[in-house]
């Protein structure tokens, strides 16, 4: 594995749980949103993560034989239609039906804090990890000395 390898497998991580917060944040900010542009209500939004593939043979071999990943992407962010969207009786709402129901988006304010808490950890463990790459990196130009 080289040096900056574990660079660019933290550097991804972060980047992605990064864009994973801000579609949390989204999200949470649409909660009550009950008409879009298309005239629906909002709909929560997932992100999904893959492995980046391997560029080179080297990579490839290392990844085959276990030793090293090489980061991951995010892949898409996706529309959750497998939540069902809250029906509350509010006849007086402008957004309401013919029996007084309105449509509010499928996000749970509750679930999505704790995703912003496990992207947030999973934000710090690749920053912990970045910061011992780099010291051991240091460490290994000082000796040297």
């Amino acid at each position: 594995m080289g040096l900056f390898t574990s660079f660019n497998i933290s550097a991804s991580g972060m980047t992605a749980e990064r864009l994973r917060s801000d579609t949390i944040s989204q999200n949470i900010a649409n909660v009550d949103t009950t008409r879009t542009a298309d005239g629906k209500p909002y709909v929560r939004k997932t992100v999904m993560f893959e492995e980046k593939s391997a560029g080179t043979f080297d990579d490839i071999l290392m990844t085959t034989m276990g030793q090293v990943g090489s980061g991951v992407k995010v892949t898409k962010i996706v529309n959750d239609t497998s939540t069902a969207m809250n029906k509350v009786y509010d006849p007086s709402h402008p957004d309401a039906d013919e029996n007084g129901y309105v449509l509010y988006p499928n996000v749970n304010t509750v679930t999505e804090m704790t995703n912003l808490i496990d992207a947030s950890r999973a934000y710090e463990a690749n920053v912990t990890a970045f910061d011992a790459s780099k010291s051991m990196a240091g460490k290994g130009l000082n000796i040297g000395k």
